[in-house]
C-alpha cells in the first residue's frame, strides 16, 4: 500500500511518537510509506529515514498552501491511504482526499475530548477513525460526530525491545520513584509531590524525578510545581530535570514507576515503564484501567489522592519481592500486547477494510 501520514504539530508527544514509531513499523512490513510534516519540527526529524521523494514539507500556518500541496501531492504518487492523526489536520486531509478521489481517508484520535458537532458533515468522509484505547472509542461513540460502525480501537504500541535492558533495580541505594509525562495538571504531578511529601517523612532517603516538559507559553506548570516543592521542604529530594530523549536510560535508574495522572486515554509512558519491567502504581484513570491488571501487573489507587499514593508507593518499596513480581509480570504484559509489531498489523488490517470497502 501506498500510505501518506499526516501531522502538523511542530512539539513532540505521545502521538507523534506513535506516528514515527507506525512509519518504521509500515515500512518493515513493505509498505510505501510517506509522511507530510513542518520541517524542523521534532517529527519531521523522527522521520528522516524516509526519502525527500516521499516526505511533504507543511506550512506552520498557511493553510490553503497545506491544503492544494497535500492534494497535489496524494496525486502525484497514487497515495492510497491518507491518515492523519491531529485534530487539527482532520479538516486539511479530509479536503485533500476530496481533491485526490482515488485516496481514502483515516483519522486517529489520541484524546478524549470531543470533537464539535460541526465537524460532522466533513468526517463523512472518513473510511475509518482509529481509536488508541478503548476509552476513546467510548468518547467517539457517545459524542455521535463518527458513524460508530467506522470506529476501531488499536492500542498504541511501543518497540519493546528498545526496553530490554531497562530491568526495575531490586532495592541498591539511591531509591528513585519517577514519573513521566508533560507538565499539566491532567497529569497529577502535584498529587505525586504531595505523596512525595508523605513518604519523605519516614524515608528521608528516597529521591523524586517528574520527567517532562512544559509546553505552556509561560512555563507556569512547571513554576507552580517548583512553588509546591518548595513549599513542602522537598528542594533536592524532587527533581524535574525536563523531558529525556532517551527513555530506556531514564526508566533504568528508576526504582518504581508512578502514574498521577487524573485522566488519560491511553498511557503510553505506563506501557513503556512496563516493557522496562518496572514495578507501578497508578491512578485509576481511564488508560490506566485499561493497561494494568490491579494486583497482577501493577496496583491501581483513587485519583487525586496523595495519601492512597503514598501508601502504594511505601508498600512497593518495603517489599522486594513484590516489586520483582510486579515488574515482571508488566513486562510481560507489555511484550504480548502492546508491541509494535501488533500495532502495525492491526493499523494495516484496518486500511485494507478501508480499501476493501472502496472496492465494493
Amino acid at each position: 500500500m501506498r500510505i501518506l501520514q499526516v501531522c502538523s504539530v511542530t512539539t513532540f508527544g505521545g502521538g507523534e511518537r506513535h506516528l514515527a514509531d507506525l512509519s518504521h513499523a509500515l515500512s518493515d512490513l513493505g509498505h510505501e510509506v510517506y509522511a507530510a510534516s513542518v520541517p524542523g519540527s521534532p517529527l519531521w526529524a523522527e522521520l528522516s529515514f524516509l526519502t525527500n521523494t516521499r516526505t511533504l514539507a507543511l506550512s506552520r500556518g498557511n493553510y490553503v498552501k497545506n491544503l492544494t500541496g497535500l492534494a497535489a501531492f496524494v496525486r502525484a504518487n497514487g497515495i492510497e491511504i491518507v491518515h492523519a492523526h491531529a485534530a487539527r489536520d482532520y479538516h486539511l486531509a479530509a479536503l485533500a482526499v476530496r481533491l485526490a478521489p482515488r485516496a481514502r481517508l483515516v483519522l486517529t484520535r489520541h484524546v478524549l475530548f470531543p470533537l464539535k458537532r460541526i465537524n460532522k458533515p466533513l468526517m463523512k468522509s472518513a473510511g475509518r477513525v482509529i481509536a488508541v484505547s478503548q476509552a476513546v472509542g467510548e468518547s467517539l461513540r457517545r459524542n455521535g460526530v463518527i458513524d460508530s460502525s467506522k470506529i476501531r480501537v488499536v492500542h498504541n504500541g511501543i518497540d519493546t525491545e528498545r526496553f530490554d535492558h531497562s530491568v526495575a533495580r531490586s532495592g541498591e541505594l539511591p531509591v528513585v520513584v519517577g514519573t513521566v509525562g508533560h507538565l499539566a495538571p491532567i497529569k497529577g504531578h502535584d498529587v505525586f509531590v504531595r505523596a512525595a511529601a508523605l513518604i519523605s517523612a519516614r524515608r528521608p532517603d528516597v529521591h523524586f524525578v517528574i520527567i517532562g516538559e512544559d509546553k505552556s507559553p509561560q512555563m507556569d506548570h512547571r513554576r507552580s510545581l517548583e512553588i509546591l516543592i518548595a513549599e513542602l521542604g522537598l528542594s533536592g529530594i524532587v527533581t524535574m530535570p525536563g523531558w529525556r530523549d532517551d527513555m530506556p536510560a531514564a526508566l533504568s535508574s528508576l526504582t518504581l514507576f508512578v502514574s498521577a495522572a487524573r485522566s488519560e486515554p491511553f498511557g503510553l509512558a505506563i506501557v513503556e515503564a512496563m516493557a522496562a519491567g518496572l514495578p507501578i502504581v497508578a491512578a485509576a484513570s481511564e488508560g490506566a484501567l485499561e493497561i494494568i491488571e490491579d494486583g497482577l501487573s501493577g496496583k491501581l489507587v483513587p485519583i487525586d489522592d496523595a495519601e492512597a499514593l503514598a501508601q502504594a508507593i511505601n508498600d512497593l518499596l518495603d517489599d522486594p519481592l513484590e516489586r520483582s513480581r510486579l515488574g515482571r509480570n508488566a513486562m510481560l504484559a507489555a511484550r504480548e500486547r502492546y508491541s509494535l509489531a501488533r500495532m502495525a498489523s492491526d493499523t494495516e488490517r484496518v486500511y485494507r477494510e478501508v480499501l476493501l470497502g472502496a472496492s465494493l
